[in-house]
């Protein structure tokens, strides 16, 4: 699993330190109250990681940035429901995936579904790799996979191997007891490395099939 599903590096150093969840708590409290500014201090500080996370379930980074907007537009909205004795970060993070996800359902009602890709510069290319298409044809290969596990336990792997999120932080993101979010993500990764080592094998066998199926040809010629 971890050999096909790489991490990004983190941005949330700050967001967990003692003193930027002070300050965090604070800038929560101005906007409560009304200060604009304030609110904007708390969108630069997430918008960066709210647009990567947006990205990981939406191919078009124009329509990623779109939600990102729509989700900081809502949490302002809502500020006044924020419960200031939680954190900020996981109550804007389940907005950004609630509403990604219902954009998601409502093109998939629609026959255009779309899911897991990343934008080519995103992620740099394995050092290892010396062709960098290497590197876009596995992951272009791992999204193929993770399209096929149901929406519930590609989110939570999304969260946890993909951006890295702890397991408390996708609880809270998605509104489930730890222990249901390490259930999930146990039977998430389960699934996706049967689905892999179904697609390997099926990949290493078809350029067999295809010399079979020519030799036979050949013979019957």
């Amino acid at each position: 699993m971890t050999r096909v599903m790489t991490r990004p590096e983190t941005d949330s150093d700050v967001e967990h330190s003692s003193a930027g969840i002070a300050n965090e708590a604070r800038l929560v409290d101005e906007a409560r109250r009304g200060n604009k500014s304030a609110f904007g201090e708390l969108v630069l500080r997430y918008e960066r990681r709210v647009l990567r996370l947006i990205l990981q379930f939406i191919r078009d980074e124009s329509l990623a940035e779109d939600l990102a907007q729509e989700a900081f537009v809502r949490a302002y909205q809502r500020l006044e429901q924020f419960d200031p004795s939680r954190r900020f970060g996981p109550w804007l993070f389940r907005i950004a995936v609630n509403l990604t996800l219902d954009h998601l359902r409502r093109r998939k009602r629609r026959g255009l579904w779309a899911l897991f890709s990343e934008t080519p510069g995103e992620r740099s290319p394995d050092p290892a790799v010396v062709d960098p298409r290497q590197a876009l044809d596995l992951s272009q290969e791992v999204q193929k996979v993770l399209e096929q596990l149901p929406e519930t336990y590609r989110t939570v792997l999304v969260l946890r191997d993909l951006e890295n999120f702890s397991t408390s932080e996708i609880a809270a993101i998605l509104s489930r007891k730890e222990a249901t979010v390490r259930w999930r993500l146990a039977e998430a990764r389960s699934r996706f490395g049967q689905l892999w080592t179904k697609r390997l094998n099926a990949g290493e066998a078809s350029p067999v099939d295809n010399d079979a199926t020519k030799s036979d040809e050949d013979e019957a010629a």
